[in-house]
């Protein structure tokens, strides 16, 4: 039964994966060229999908054309919401931020060409101090798997960056688990996630162990992963328990290493693909997608970003 249920897969997403493997696991130029861009990148939610303190267990095609002045609005929409829930932030003035990772750091999706999430948070973050801006380092990479920023946290920039920031933000994961369809793709079925499992475990805890010999103070942030099938494939549980899976283990993995506090951002997509997804690939987030991201980052970090 379960066979079947993979070849129903096959089936009816070849030609929507292939799309998604186009855009999404589009692999680096060279890994030992690091990508710095600095500000340019479905369930219900249950009780531990929200963010809480780590002591309680915490890639291009044409856009589309749209009406004038459209864009516009919505990079207002996206500032201005989450600008709005921080107007009592008080920030500290020499605070650092780095931000490392695959797309989502990169701001693969959002139009308005500002960094996505982390764009977003920059602007939402300067417009609470007074002085010198804030900038937010951003280092994420189209395509990027764990073994691709593993490679890439040895370069002397992004290690010096590590080195010196208050807070590092991570969102990696995504694309290990693409490249398993990548690799299967006639042939699917769950147990190719299955034994990948492991192996990615083995990469994130490096990950994390890398960052920690870098910067033994500086607390960091793993942003988990949504849904995007779910609007698509809603008839075949797997896929859902397989995002579920790596979710469970970016959780586990964090909850072995102090300075690690994870993120949840499943429930945000849940229901609202239509809103939050980029409509060039349906894979990645738009600005109002990334504007939901950066609400929630804000949320779980803010204890550590204030005077």
């Amino acid at each position: 039964m379960r066979k079947l249920k993979w070849l129903a897969i096959v089936i009816l997403s070849l030609i929507f994966l292939t799309l998604i493997l186009a855009s999404f696991i589009n692999q680096p130029e060279s890994l030992s060229n690091s990508n710095k861009s600095q500000t340019p990148t479905e369930e219900k939610q249950t009780e531990e999908e929200k963010p809480v303190p780590k002591e309680k267990e915490q890639e291009e095609e044409p856009v589309e054309k749209e009406q004038e002045g459209t864009l516009g609005e919505g990079l207002r929409e996206a500032f201005s919401s989450v600008i709005e829930g921080a107007k009592a932030l008080f920030v500290e003035e020499d605070l650092k931020i780095v931000a490392i990772g695959d797309s989502l750091t990169q701001g693969v999706g959002d139009r308005t060409d500002n960094g996505g999430y982390v764009g977003i948070l920059e602007e939402t973050l300067n417009s609470n101090i007074e002085g010198e801006d804030i900038n937010i380092e951003n280092y994420g990479k189209r395509g990027n798997r764990t073994d691709h920023l593993l490679e890439r946290m040895e370069e002397e920039e992004m290690a010096s960056s590590i080195e010196e920031a208050d807070i590092v933000l991570v969102t990696i994961g995504a694309n290990d688990m693409m490249n398993v369809v990548k690799n299967n793709f006639t042939s699917l079925n769950y147990e190719d996630f299955a034994a990948e499992q492991a192996g990615y475990e083995k990469r994130l805890h490096e990950v994390m162990q890398r960052i920690e010999e870098l910067n033994p103070d500086a607390p960091f942030y793993l942003i988990g992963l949504y849904n995007p099938f779910s609007k698509y494939f809603d008839n075949i549980p797997e896929l859902t328990q397989i995002i579920n899976e790596w979710n469970r283990i970016g959780k586990e993995v964090v909850s072995e290493h102090d300075q690690a506090v994870f993120i949840p951002i499943k429930d945000i997509f849940a229901g609202k693909l239509d809103e939050y997804l980029w409509k060039q690939d349906h894979f990645h987030p738009n600005e109002k997608g990334y504007k939901q991201i950066a609400k929630r980052v804000l949320e779980v970090i803010r204890p550590e970003i204030e005077k």
